[in-house]
C-alpha cells in the first residue's frame, strides 16, 4: 500500500485527496519508482481544473515529474537496475499515469538517470522546464549569440530555464514580469533586462533595449490579448512560440503585424520532443551537460510535504513563486 493523490471531480486545489492504494507491479515496458520528490507544474493545475489539453478520467491521478529510486522493473526493460536514482520526463498521458504518490509506475522511456550531484528536489525540477525551453530556443529557433529573446512569465520554472539556456548560448534574455517586485531576483538569475509589463510600456521598452530592432524570438506561455504587443516587439521575420494558455482571455491573431513583419507564430509543447526518442536524446545530452557544468541549475521556490498537496497547489496558483515548487515524499 502507498499514499496516492487523486481527484474525483474537477475544480480548485481542494479537490485533491490523498488515499492509500495498492500499487501493482510494473507492467511490460514500465519501471516502478519509490518517489522522494515531486515537481509541480501549471499543466497539472489545469488538468485538475478541467482546462488542459486532455480531459481527466475520474477519479484521476496527476503529475508529470518525480525523482526517486527504482524498486522494480517490468518485462522487456533494459538499461536500468533496482536501486537506480532516476527522474521522470513528461512524455506520457496523465490519463494513464500520474506521479503524485509514494510509489508509482511510469513508462521506462520516461525515466532518466540524472547527474548524481542533484538533490532529489532539484532532480524533480529538471525535465519539464529544460526540455520545454531547449526544444523551442535551441532545436527549433536555433537561437544565436547576441540575439534577443523575450520571455514572458519569466519567474516561472520554464521562464528561468529559458533565461539560463539563452545565457548559455550567448543570447540576450529579456525577462517579462507583471510587476517590478521580482525584478532584482530575475536579474540575479541571469536576465539581462527586465520589463514590468503592468508598469512599463512593453513595446517601447523592447525598442529601447534592442535599438529598434525588436526580439527575434518570443517564448510565451500566456497567450491572451498581449500577443499583439509581443508581435509589435518582435523583430522582422521573428518567431513567437505559444507554448501555453495561462490567460483566460481569447488570443486574437494580430494579422496585420504578422504580415508586415512576416512573423511566424508557432504552437509548441514539449511532447513533440519528449515523445520522439531521437530528439529527446539530444535534449537530454544538452541538459545533462548544462547541469554538470553548472550553467543550468534548477531554482526551487518552495517545498511542501506530500500531506500539504492542497496548499502546494494553492501556492502554485498564487503567482508568488520564483522557480519550481517541489513536494517532498
Amino acid at each position: 500500500m502507498a499514499k496516492v493523490v487523486r481527484f474525483h471531480q474537477t475544480g480548485g486545489p481542494e479537490v485533491l485527496q490523498i488515499g492509500d492504494e495498492s500499487v501493482p507491479a510494473p507492467a511490460a515496458g514500465e519501471v516502478q519508482i519509490k518517489v522522494s520528490a515531486i515537481g509541480l507544474n501549471r499543466a497539472e493545475a489545469m488538468f485538475r481544473s478541467g482546462r488542459y489539453l486532455e480531459a481527466p478520467q475520474l477519479p484521476a491521478r496527476l503529475g508529470y515529474e518525480a525523482a526517486g529510486t527504482i524498486t522494480a522493473i517490468g518485462e522487456g526493460v533494459g538499461g536500468f537496475a533496482v536501486g537506480d536514482a532516476v527522474s521522470t520526463v513528461p512524455s506520457f498521458s496523465m490519463s494513464q499515469y500520474g506521479v503524485y504518490g509514494e510509489l508509482v509506475n511510469v513508462p521506462a522511456s520516461a525515466a532518466v538517470k540524472h547527474p548524481p550531484s542533484l538533490s532529489w528536489e532539484q532532480a524533480a525540477a529538471v525535465w519539464m522546464q529544460y526540455v520545454t525551453a531547449y526544444g523551442a530556443l535551441v532545436e527549433i529557433a536555433d537561437l544565436k549569440a547576441g540575439e534577443y529573446v523575450l520571455i514572458p512569465a519569466a519567474s516561472s520554472s520554464v521562464g528561468i530555464a529559458a533565461v539560463e539556456i539563452a545565457n548559455l548560448l550567448g543570447a540576450i534574455p529579456i525577462a517579462l514580469t507583471r510587476f517590478g517586485a521580482k525584478r532584482d531576483r530575475l536579474l540575479e538569475l541571469g536576465a539581462k533586462q527586465v520589463i514590468a509589463t503592468e508598469e512599463q510600456d512593453l513595446v517601447e521598452e523592447v525598442k529601447r533595449i534592442t535599438a529598434g530592432a525588436g526580439a527575434r524570438v518570443v517564448f510565451d506561455p500566456v497567450g491572451g490579448p498581449t500577443i499583439s504587443k509581443l508581435a509589435e516587439a518582435s523583430a522582422q521575420h521573428g518567431i513567437i512560440f505559444q507554448y501555453g494558455a495561462l490567460s483566460p482571455e481569447p488570443t486574437p491573431l494580430p494579422l496585420f503585424i504578422l504580415l508586415a513583419k512576416q512573423l511566424t507564430v508557432r504552437g509548441y509543447i514539449l511532447f513533440e520532443l519528449s515523445t520522439d526518442p531521437q530528439r529527446l536524446e539530444l535534449a537530454k545530452g544538452f541538459i545533462n551537460e548544462g547541469l554538470v557544468s553548472g550553467h543550468l541549475k534548477p531554482v526551487i521556490a518552495k517545498t511542501f510535504p506530500l500531506e500539504q498537496i492542497v496548499e502546494a497547489h494553492r501556492y502554485l496558483e498564487s503567482n508568488q513563486q520564483i522557480g519550481k515548487i517541489v513536494v517532498t515524499v
